[in-house]
């Protein structure tokens, strides 16, 4: 699933309400920005609920990344 086609103009007014005159432009450093973001996303999604998570979770109490101790000694 992907952003629709307008998404990066609307980005840009939604950042001219919040950051007057900062003159913030989508493309092309917001677009890379969202790059990356989608590309880091993706590692840990697949590291927290892939099938082999490699003793990596979720710790809802906490709100973090918890891992199992042997994963550090392996």
């Amino acid at each position: 699933m992907g952003f629709k086609a307008s998404y990066l103009n609307e980005l840009e007014r939604m950042l001219e309400k919040i950051l007057p005159h900062a003159m913030l432009k989508a493309k092309p450093k917001l677009e890379s920005r969202i790059r990356t973001l989608k590309r880091d996303w993706t590692i840990v999604y697949d590291m927290l609920s892939g099938k082999d998570n490699s003793g990596f979770g979720w710790n809802e109490h906490r709100q973090m990344v918890v891992v199992e101790d042997a994963v550090w000694s392996s």
